[in-house]
């Protein structure tokens, strides 16, 4: 049997929304996660403390909370949003970067913090890079998700 050129994009590429939580605070959304928020502009950020909870949920890009989501390269595969100031003001762990599955839930994507997640290590060996290419630091175990005692201003209540 021949041998056969392993190309990276050959790589299989999960079908199930999943949701990254970078060493810095970026998030990172996989297609399908990015399909299923309908392609959005800019998402706005909920935090369900109580339950650990994240949500995301398109709107429009002039909404003062939103957050842009811009892709990552040209692949087409994930995009980013910037999120350290959510991470901070929610205490959500970013040591490691972590990734976890999505659901939705109405016309919101949904990340259960309290699921261990999966580590994701990048191939970039540079600490300083300015993307891990990986998941989330996410919540580790006894994270109540509780706002630092100065927040700032950030942060927005969650309504039902």
């Amino acid at each position: 049997m021949p041998f056969e050129t392993f190309k990276r994009q050959r790589a299989p590429v999960s079908k199930d929304p999943a949701v990254t939580i970078q060493k810095r605070g970026t998030f990172s959304l996989n297609k399908p996660a990015y399909d299923e928020l309908q392609s959005p502009e800019a998402l706005e950020m909920l935090c369900d403390r109580e339950n650990q909870l994240i949500g995301m949920r398109k709107v429009d890009p002039s909404t003062d909370h939103a957050y842009i989501v811009r892709p990552l390269g040209r692949g087409g595969n994930n995009w980013l949003i910037s999120g350290r100031a959510f991470t901070v003001f929610y205490d959500i762990p970013t040591e490691t970067a972590r990734r976890w599955p999505g659901r939705m839930d109405g016309d919101m994507l949904v990340v259960d913090l309290k699921q261990s997640g999966v580590e994701v290590t990048g191939n970039r060996s540079d600490e300083s890079s300015p993307h891990d290419d990986g998941a989330p630091g996410g919540p580790h175990e006894g994270s109540d998700l509780s706002p630092p005692d100065q927040g700032n201003g950030e942060g927005q209540e969650l309504r039902s």
